[in-house]
């Protein structure tokens, strides 16, 4: 139906509601009490949740029924990320100082664990993850040195090498990434890796050859203090690119939380105003071929956008920290163990 199609952003809103879908999210019961902000979602039946208190569990069966872990020696961790593989393979990695930031890997559903890395910087702090492929990854943490800090694995975490070398971007005095959604790093492409972060500048630090070669974007969001700048970080493809946060002490303020991109990350520009949502920790694509669609969360609420980031319906007011999809399955996860899956209808 292209009816609408030539009409302006408004007719998407007002005048051509039944190309706008209604969007839910049905709580679902995990047994997990925890501060959730990892979140995996493999395909329709399979999602993993991480959180605070080495909080661990997952799905096969769609969310009827969860198997929440016990990683050994982890009950004192935050487990910020989670990224899972089918086959049963899933890492999930945790934040803190020094050595509370640490990466466990399990090839069998979280029958047993392996402790990969222990982070042996007193001044590491670790923020999030991404892979490629479940052999091939990368973890990011606080510059340390007054440099970005990335660890990465080209062996299924086997072995987790530091990124050295004058290729590897120097950060600001005080710049630094947030560990709200472990989405302030991610991949796009076969080789491309997009790190985001916070403080004095809101900047994307962006590689095309896995972090070989590096190019570092400013961008308009909102910055300048330790509470602002940019959260998460998703692509759509190689070229186009939403960028969300604000600032999580300010949650109302509706000044540069939204950034898009549509040249694979060098230049970026904020959503037109008033885009109308706030402070936003996650955002994440649905590829469906009936509503394709951005979902971006945080703990003002969740909204949606149809056209790229250009304008955003919210649908919900419920807190939320992370966000994430598999083709048109989408979940959520955040505060006091609360995990949603999305309803579009």
């Amino acid at each position: 139906n292209y009816a609408c199609s030539a009409s302006l952003v408004f007719a998407f809103l007002l005048g051509c509601s039944a190309q706008a879908p209604s969007l839910s999210w049905e709580p679902v019961e995990t047994g997990l009490d925890a501060s959730l902000r990892g979140l995996s979602v493999v395909d329709s039946e399979t999602v993993w949740i991480s959180g605070s208190g080495g909080g661990v569990a997952h799905t096969h069966d769609g969310g009827s029924t969860w198997t929440v872990e016990d990683v050994s020696g982890a009950e004192n961790l935050d487990f910020r990320d989670v990224e899972s593989f089918q086959g049963g393979t899933a890492y999930i990695m945790s934040a803190g100082s020094g050595s509370l930031s640490r990466i466990y890997k399990t090839e069998d559903s979280g029958e047993s664990w392996a402790l990969q890395h222990i982070n042996p910087l007193e001044a590491g702090f670790f923020n999030g993850m991404a892979f490629w492929d479940q052999e091939n990854g990368v973890v990011v943490g606080d510059p340390v040195d007054g440099t970005l800090f990335l660890l990465v694995t080209s062996d299924g975490g086997e072995t987790w090498e530091r990124l050295a070398g004058p290729q590897v971007p120097e950060v600001m005095e005080g710049e630094f990434g947030f560990a709200a959604s472990g989405t302030n790093i991610s991949t796009f492409g076969g080789n491309g890796l997009a790190v985001v972060s916070g403080g004095p500048a809101a900047r994307v630090f962006r590689s095309t050859d896995r972090g070989e070669t590096w190019m570092v974007a400013s961008t308009p969001m909102a910055k300048g203090n330790a509470s602002s700048g940019i959260f998460s970080i998703a692509f759509r493809d190689v070229s186009t690119a939403l960028a969300v946060g604000g600032d999580y002490q300010n949650p109302g303020l509706m000044t540069g939380t939204i950034a898009r991109s549509t040249d694979g990350g060098v230049t970026w520009e904020l959503a037109p105003e008033p885009h109308g949502i706030g402070f936003r920790s996650g955002v994440a694509w649905r590829d469906d071929p009936e509503h394709p669609l951005w979902v971006a969360v945080g703990t003002p609420g969740s909204s949606f956008s149809m056209d790229d980031g250009q304008t955003w319906v919210t649908f919900d007011s419920a807190p939320i920290n992370a966000v994430a999809f598999a083709g048109s399955f989408g979940w959520a996860a955040g505060p006091d163990g609360s995990v949603a899956r999305l309803r579009v209808e």
